[in-house]
């Protein structure tokens, strides 16, 4: 199917508009919103400040506001399976981020181990094939805030993810259009980001050159039907299904083929997860082997009741959620109104696609009054299945174990 440039039209004039409020949003101190929210993580402080402060942004969760790091309020995921474009949770590593792109001057080179070095327009890549994908991006350290004993990092709560419908081309077709040489090993990417300081490492990410061709991986320029916010990577990000969002990299504008290995600092040092089921190690631990963290892991949550929430007894209570299979589908979702004695299925909602938030529901009747508690376990379409237990890693990453929601019946 050929683009549609009257669908995502990408002008200079509408992205100066949204790129001059950004950078007055970046560079000066706003008046951050005084109401707090409380994000019940274990290991410290967990009030935060809500802020509308950001472009293109409504109401989001501040962690962080240099670099722009903001969490996706938890009850926006009962809405449906795709979040909001307006509060789709933003990461990134440096504070010298783009805050106007000119869409017209703008080029994505792609170079190295090719046969023809490119320099495509927005034009260009608008040439391509169009392809969508529904898809999670979920940053590493999602719910790195419940990790104890508590580890270092932006202590996010549940909501450093988001899923959205990603429009774009295959980066299978832009690397076939350059011609990959025989002896490529990996295809690196870089974004218009830059380190704060001289001599600190650039932000670049490298995927496996089978992978980078496997059709699947996207250069998107829209999400949701709309084009991509600034602060989630336009005119260009990354589309990594099945992977965390490390690897998505945003705002791209640089493609290199490498013929040997990546050991910048981003790929070899930073992001490692050890080479154990789970991603597990005990604190102290030392001697472990570490790896590049890959492939996402599945997860499930209950998002209409909230944790501590009051329920009726003798009385049918839906039960709502989402769930996603990591690097693959879903393949059901069981959910436990006694604290994980026992289980029952639950329904599930219309399937987007095997990379998708999947909708569940179900329905209990707790009989008398007392605590309870919920829980949600998915597994996916590999068998695997949320575990019971929560894994530790100094980095705080992967996190999945069976979520549980105290309820009070009364």
């Amino acid at each position: 199917m050929k683009p549609d440039p009257t669908r995502y039209a990408l002008t200079r004039r509408h992205l100066l508009g949204q790129a001059v409020t950004a950078g007055a949003a970046l560079v000066t101190a706003p008046a951050w919103a005084e109401t707090l929210v409380h994000l019940r993580l274990p290991g410290g402080p967990d009030a935060r400040s809500m802020t509308t402060d950001f472009p293109q942004k409504g109401s989001m969760i501040l962690q962080r506001s240099r670099p722009p790091l903001l969490e996706t309020p938890f009850e926006v995921f009962d809405k449906g399976v795709f979040t909001p474009n307006d509060q789709f949770y933003v990461r990134w590593h440096w504070a010298v981020i783009p805050t106007e792109v000119d869409v017209d001057k703008f080029r994505l080179a792609v170079r190295g181990h090719v046969n023809q070095v490119l320099s495509l327009s927005i034009k260009d890549i608008l040439s391509l094939p169009r392809v969508e994908i529904a898809a999670v991006n979920q940053c590493s350290g999602n719910s790195r805030g419940f990790f104890q004993p508590r580890v270092a990092g932006g202590e996010w709560a549940n909501g450093a993810m988001g899923n959205a419908r990603w429009t774009g081309v295959r980066l299978k077709d832009v690397l076939d259009r350059a011609g990959i040489k025989a002896g490529a090993v990996q295809v690196r990417l870089n974004g218009l980001d830059e380190p704060v300081v001289s001599g600190a490492p650039d932000f670049k990410k490298s995927l496996d050159i089978d992978h980078a061709r496997d059709g699947e991986v996207m250069i998107a320029y829209a999400m949701n039907g709309e084009q991509l916010p600034l602060l989630n990577g336009f005119p260009l990000r990354l589309v990594v299904p099945g992977w965390y969002a490390t690897y998505w990299v945003k705002a791209i504008s640089d493609i290199e083929v490498l013929d040997q290995p990546d050991d910048n600092f981003w790929t070899k040092t930073a992001y490692t997860i050890p080479d154990t089921p789970r991603a597990d190690m005990k604190p102290g631990q030392t001697g472990v082997k570490m790896v590049p963290i890959n492939k996402m892991v599945p997860r499930s949550f209950i998002t209409n009741i909230r944790s501590g929430e009051t329920v009726r007894p003798n009385q049918s209570t839906l039960v709502r959620g989402i769930a996603f299979g990591g690097d693959t589908g879903v393949a059901g979702v069981d959910l436990s109104s006694d604290g994980g004695r026992n289980w029952q299925a639950t329904t599930l909602g219309k399937d987007e696609g095997k990379f998708s938030f999947r909708q569940w529901q179900a329905q209990v009747t707790l009989r008398s009054g007392g605590n309870y508690t919920l829980m949600t376990r998915c597994t996916n379409s590999n068998g695997v299945a949320q575990p019971d237990q929560a894994n530790w890693n100094p980095s705080g990453f992967m996190r999945n174990v069976i979520e549980a929601t105290p309820v009070v019946v009364a």
